[in-house]
């Protein structure tokens, strides 16, 4: 028995671009003083990443596969397949890489192989839709003499930051001021850069504030003004929006405010042409504001859910979606007298006429850094298998 232990040493979530770098420990559990202990053998193991693509077939028509890669293995074949037995199609691999070949493991003993990678910046991000799914996962493949190949999957997500691929990297930098007590490989240099980079441009782009203002109004006269400093976002962040309705010619009795994200097919892969898109919400506020002059709501974009993107198949966007019920009469009417006394008492009556309508403001979500999205990850950074 061999156990196999495959850990990410930086967390389960990386931008497109860097160095992917886990560290592949074997091991021979036994110790040398029990009774059954004797030498394990493993003829090789190699390791590669792969991104599978799912669609539901009710709304997505499948681009015809690559038949030329084989889902089925026979039981003693030592062809490494990374995807076998995987569900959908095999849309982006990383050329294999042969970690050992001929490994003997004495009881007690254990041996570590340091797998590093650069993910490609043209892959899509990691993405869990109605429509279609894209999933990453590192697969390790280890196989004892005349046995059939284990495969050891370690999944995680991708970020995309668009604008990283067209970087260049100054070619002065070797005469930049360095630690000559650090030797780092030119690889992990880049790929800190790299890092840098995507951090830089993700603060630039979100942090410029310009005064949004919107009128608020339907068919009969204006309700009031919405207001917003930014439209553009990093996944964790906030979108705070404010209203005014004290100067509004109609009252507005309630109003709603939901974060969506829009999931659409392109039209050549559509099942059914004119198909409806998907609407997913991420984060709603509701307020009954009448008689309110000013007011305000937070939303959070949650770090698990997946920045705006486009690929051939499908569109993310993300959305503001607003519904206002506003009073089909006077902002007098709205309340009745109870009392003719002295002390007045208002209360609200008992049946009113009332129009809806929605509103939907486009806004863009970027990425963040990966490390501060590993803390919320559904993937863990470690996994094991025993062959």
């Amino acid at each position: 028995m061999i156990e196999v232990l495959a850990k990410l040493g930086r967390g389960p979530v990386f931008l497109a671009g860097e160095v992917l770098e886990c560290v592949i420990t074997f091991t021979n559990p036994l110790s040398a003083s029990s009774t059954s202990a004797s030498s394990e053998m493993l003829a090789w193991a190699s390791a590669q990443i792969h991104c599978q693509f799912h669609a539901s077939e009710n709304r997505v028509a499948l681009p015809p596969s690559d038949g030329s890669k084989h889902d089925v293995q026979a039981e003693n074949e030592t062809v490494f397949v990374p995807n076998r037995g995987e569900r959908g199609q095999c849309i982006l691999s990383t050329p294999p890489k042969i970690l050992f070949c001929d490994l003997r493991l004495d009881p007690g003993e254990s041996k570590s192989y340091s797998y590093c990678e650069t993910l490609p910046v043209d892959g899509p991000p990691s993405f869990r839709g109605q429509s279609v799914k894209y999933v990453y996962k590192l697969t390790i493949g280890c196989q004892r003499v005349n046995s059939p190949i284990k495969l050891l999957r370690v999944p995680f997500r991708v970020l995309v930051l668009h604008g990283l691929k067209d970087y260049q990297f100054p070619q002065d930098e070797a005469v930049a001021p360095s630690n000559p007590f650090l030797e780092e490989e030119e690889g992990l240099k880049k790929d800190s850069r790299l890092a840098d980079l995507a951090t830089e441009l993700l603060m630039v782009a979100t942090s410029r504030r310009s005064l949004h203002l919107y009128n608020i109004s339907n068919t009969r006269g204006k309700v009031g003004t919405f207001c917003i400093f930014k439209t553009v976002y990093k996944i964790g962040e906030d979108v705070i929006g404010t209203f005014n309705f004290s100067e509004g010619d109609i009252p507005c009795l309630q109003f709603s405010v939901s974060l969506q994200t829009e999931e659409s097919i392109q039209e050549e892969f559509q099942r059914r042409r004119g198909q409806p898109v998907s609407f997913t919400v991420h984060a709603r506020h509701q307020e009954s504001c009448l008689h309110t002059a000013q007011s305000s709501f937070s939303l959070p974009i949650p770090l698990s859910s997946t920045p705006g993107f486009t690929t051939n198949i499908v569109s993310l966007k993300w959305r503001l979606h607003f519904e206002f019920v506003t009073s089909g009469e006077s902002a007098g009417t709205c309340l009745v007298r109870g009392s003719q006394s002295e002390a007045v008492t208002w209360t609200g009556v008992e049946q009113m006429d009332v129009d809806t309508f929605s509103w939907d403001l486009p806004i863009k979500v970027l990425p963040t850094n990966p490390i501060l999205a590993s803390y919320v990850s559904q993937f863990s950074s470690t996994n094991s298998i025993t062959i």
